[in-house]
């Protein structure tokens, strides 16, 4: 599933790094910390999303 906002991807991106151990996992907060349950190819998909036209938050539901 690509990322729909330029944040979401940013915070993929975090998460992938800590789920690869780039990075702690103790450094995580907010939405990356929740992404740490998704697979390692699911993060890589929203996080290598294209970001030219994406905003950089999207409203909630």
């Amino acid at each position: 599933m690509p990322a729909k906002s330029g944040a979401q991807q940013k915070a993929a991106g975090a998460a992938l790094a800590a789920k690869r151990g780039d990075t702690s996992k103790s450094k995580l907060k907010g939405a990356s910390k929740s992404m740490m349950s998704m697979t390692e190819k699911e993060l890589e998909k929203m996080a290598h999303t294209k970001r030219k036209g994406k905003p950089e938050h999207v409203a909630g539901k």
